[in-house]
């Protein structure tokens, strides 16, 4: 009885990590207003009938969505840091060659949350906006980590709010214009914070 109440239980929990995977692609690539939950149901591969069985509400979902790409986005930019620095560049330039790269110019559904959400979280519901706004302090956290601890705080509210609206505005352009955009505010944004800082 217990191995079958397990294996229910998992089959549960693989269900809803499935949901809240498909879910995290699609509102960064259609937005939190631009999908329905029958549509990332459909898309998990799943009935709109099962939805409230894993979730409250929509908004309970697009919480976790959100959660979900931060971490998945943000653990692709740590790596791609990481691998710059080994290559011998400075920990803030690594940061903002990796964040304003072509490929995430692309890849919006894959991308970082924050810019694929900032235009529209004024207009999202408390809950869903409480959990954005953990998603954009840690955006700067992570650039104020490449910062010296001496650095002020509010650089690296900068040196984010660039690279998000750098990011943003390139997609907007897209094409070469968008990569050069990138890699314009990618030498501003080194030129102006430096482009080595220790851990």
């Amino acid at each position: 009885m217990m191995t079958i109440m397990l294996n229910k239980f998992t089959r549960k929990q693989i269900t809803h990590e499935r949901i809240v995977e498909v879910a995290s692609r699609a509102i960064r690539r259609a937005g939190t207003n631009g999908v329905g939950v029958a549509d990332m149901m459909k898309e998990a591969g799943l009935t709109h009938g099962g939805f409230y069985a894993h979730f409250e509400s929509r908004d309970a979902l697009v919480v976790e969505a959100i959660q979900r790409a931060w971490i998945d986005s943000s653990t692709a930019i740590k790596a791609a840091t990481a691998r710059r620095m080994a290559c011998g560049e400075g920990h803030f330039a690594a940061l903002v060659h990796s964040y304003l790269h072509e490929s995430h110019l692309d890849q919006i559904e894959c991308g970082c949350v924050v810019a694929a959400l900032a235009s529209e979280m004024p207009r999202m519901s408390d809950a869903v906006l409480n959990e954005a706004r953990r998603n954009v302090n840690a955006l700067v956290e992570l650039v104020r980590s490449t910062l010296p601890q001496s650095a002020d705080p509010a650089r690296a509210e900068d040196a984010a709010a660039m690279m998000v609206g750098a990011l943003q505005l390139a997609r907007v352009f897209g094409g070469q214009r968008g990569r050069y955009l990138l890699a314009r505010t990618s030498e501003q944004l080194i030129t102006q914070f430096g482009p080595f800082y220790p851990n």
